[in-house]
C-alpha cells in the first residue's frame, strides 16, 4: 500500500472538497433530492468507473415464497465463465442512491480479478421503503445464491458504505440463527453507524470532502425514518456467539467513515475474528469505484480480489458446480459497454 496518495487522487479530492461537499448542502433532503443525487451519482460512475468491455450482466427478478423478491443482475468479467463460487455484492450509498447498475465497474473488476460470477443485489431503496426492506431483500438474495448450488463456503460477501452495513447484518443474523456463514467478507468504506457519531466526531477535524456527517445523516433517515436505533440489526451487537468470517475492510484516509472501519476491526478482532485492515492514505469515500480517476482504485480492488480468493480456496472433498447450472445458464447474456 503506497504511504501517500498519487497527485491524481489528491487532485480529485481537492475538486470534491470544493465543488461535491457545498453542493450537498444545496440539494434539499426530500424525495426530489434524492432522485436528482441518483442522477448526478449515476453519471459520475459511469465517467470514472465504467464496467470493464467485455462484461458479460444478466439481470435477475425473480418472485419466492414467503420472502422478498431476488432483484440483481449476475456480472461475469472478462473471461470469466462457469465457476463453483461466487460473490454477493452489496453497493451502498445511503440505502437510497446507488444500484447493481451503478455498480457494475466496480463489480466488472471485482469479477475479473476473483474470477468469479459477481451477484450484485438490487434490494429496494429509500424513501419509498424503509427499514428493514434492504436488508430483508440481502437476506433473500444470500439464501437464493445458496438454491442455486453454491453453498455457503464457497459464497463470499462484498460491499461498500452502507452495503457494509448490510452485510454484516447479514452474518449477525445467520449467526444468531445458527446458519451456515459466508466464506468471508471484503468491505470498502463500512457505514457501521447509521447515525454517524463516530463519522460525525471524525468529520469536526477532518472534513470529509464528498458530504458532511449531517448530510449524510438526514440521506440514511430516509431509510430508518422511526425505527430505534439500537434496533440489533441497526446497532450491529457484534454477538460473540456469531463465529464472524475473515473479513478485509479498506477506507479512505481522508473520509469520515475511516472511523467506522477502525471501529469495525477493533469489534472484529476483540471476538477473536481475523480482520485486515487498510486505511489508503489521503483517499476518499469508496475511491475503489474510480479507476479512470484515482490510480489507487485497481490496486485496491486487486488486493481485495486476492483475499476473497485466498479464503475460497476449495475445501478437500468439495464438489464442483457450474455456474447457474440448468436453472441459471447465461444464455441471455448482453454485452455492456
Amino acid at each position: 500500500m503506497p504511504s501517500e496518495a498519487s497527485w491524481r487522487a489528491v487532485a480529485a479530492r481537492r475538486f470534491t472538497r470544493a465543488t461535491l461537499r457545498p453542493l450537498g448542502t444545496f440539494i434539499p433532503a426530500t424525495p426530489g433530492g434524492v432522485r436528482f443525487t441518483r442522477r448526478l451519482v449515476a453519471g459520475s460512475l459511469a465517467v470514472f468507473g465504467p464496467p470493464l468491455r467485455g462484461t458479460s450482466v444478466r439481470r435477475v427478478q425473480l418472485a419466492t415464497q414467503g420472502a422478498p423478491a431476488v432483484r440483481g443482475e449476475w456480472v461475469l468479467g472478462p473471461g470469466v465463465s462457469g465457476a463453483d463460487a461466487a460473490v454477493l455484492y452489496i453497493h451502498g450509498s445511503g440505502y437510497a442512491i446507488c444500484s447493481a447498475r451503478t455498480h457494475r465497474g466496480l463489480t466488472s473488476r471485482l469479477s475479473a480479478d476473483t474470477g468469479l460470477p459477481v451477484f450484485a443485489c438490487d434490494y429496494r431503496l429509500a424513501p419509498s421503503h424503509r427499514f428493514p426492506a434492504a436488508a430483508d431483500d440481502v437476506r433473500s438474495a444470500f439464501e437464493w445464491l445458496l438454491t442455486q448450488g453454491f453453498p455457503a463456503h464457497r459464497i463470499a460477501l462484498a460491499g461498500d458504505s452502507a452495503g457494509g452495513h448490510l452485510a454484516m447484518d447479514l452474518i449477525g443474523e445467520l449467526g444468531r440463527a445458527g446458519l451456515p456463514l459466508p466464506a468471508a467478507v471484503a468491505l470498502f468504506s463500512p457505514l457501521v453507524d447509521p447515525t454517524f457519531a463516530l463519522a460525525g466526531e471524525r468529520d469536526l477535524f477532518r472534513p470529509d470532502p464528498m458530504i458532511s456527517a449531517g448530510r449524510a445523516r438526514r440521506l440514511v433517515a430516509h431509510y430508518l425514518r422511526d425505527a430505534d436505533a439500537e434496533h440489533p440489526r441497526l446497532a450491529l451487537p457484534f454477538d460473540p456467539s456469531v463465529d464472524y468470517p475473515p473479513t478485509l475492510v479498506h477506507a479512505g484516509g481522508a473520509e469520515m467513515l475511516a472511523a467506522d472501519a477502525e471501529y469495525l476491526a477493533r469489534r472484529l478482532r476483540a471476538l477473536g475474528a481475523r480482520c485486515e485492515l487498510r486505511v489508503w492514505p489521503g483517499q476518499m469515500h469508496v475511491f475503489q469505484a474510480l479507476p479512470a480517476l484515482i490510480p489507487e482504485a485497481r490496486p485496491a480492488v486487486r488486493e481485495a480480489a486476492a483475499f476473497l480468493r485466498e479464503e475460497l480456496v476449495p475445501r478437500h472433498g468439495t464438489s464442483a458446480c457450474l455456474f447457474g447450472g440448468s436453472r441459471g445458464r447465461l444464455a441471455r447474456r448482453r454485452r455492456s459497454a
